[in-house]
């Protein structure tokens, strides 16, 4: 359990911040911002939850979402240089993947088959979901990097599961749009449009 006492502690004044294994990096580290937009990705679904009260089956993915991206927030905060821990890193694992894409399978099985690209909006839950997918995306191009940085190594689970939530996220944008009963309809990308 993770206890904190005190908020500030000045040690990230000179621009760097501790890893969980102890190594000092600084704030702008590739693996720094990798976990940092992680974060930044749980809290846009924490604004998405604002709006799913009435939608409880998602609510509670969302929610194991959120405490997943703090696994995966550990896992990256803990880099794997091969050394030996006096604890076990926390470690995203393949169960956690799989609970996503069945989750993904499970939303997406009433949903009517797409005839173009979405454009991000709708219903305040989809409009946020699609702002947190863009946000996962982002995430996933940073880890996708660190994971081809010389030295430094991002579990193959790690890259998976921050892949398909990005996935999850466009399917729970278009399943928060269809539980609207078509009040608020997803709207489809029309090539060329305003030409």
């Amino acid at each position: 359990m993770v206890k904190l006492n005190k908020i500030y502690t000045r040690t990230g004044d000179n621009g760097t911040t501790a890893l969980v294994s102890g190594p000092r990096r600084s704030k702008n580290d590739l693996r720094v911002e990798s976990y940092g937009t992680v974060d930044e990705t749980n809290s846009a679904i924490g604004v998405v939850r604002l709006h799913t009260s009435g939608l409880p089956e998602l609510d509670a993915m969302l929610f194991r979402i959120q405490n997943d991206l703090f696994d995966l927030g550990a896992d990256l905060a803990t880099p794997d240089m091969g050394e030996v821990l006096a604890y076990e890193p926390l470690r995203i694992v393949e169960a956690q993947v799989t609970r996503v894409e069945n989750e993904i399978d499970a939303l997406n099985a009433d949903l009517s088959p797409l005839q173009s690209f979405v454009l991000p909006g709708g219903t305040p839950a989809a409009a946020y979901l699609h702002l947190a997918r863009t946000i996962s995306r982002r995430a996933e191009r940073q880890m996708v990097e660190l994971s081809q940085t010389e030295g430094e190594i991002v579990s193959p689970a790690a890259l998976k599961y921050i892949n398909r939530l990005s996935d999850f996220l466009f399917v729970a944008a278009r399943f928060a749009n269809d539980a609207a009963n078509s009040d608020v309809p997803d709207t489809l990308w029309v090539p060329g449009q305003n030409r």
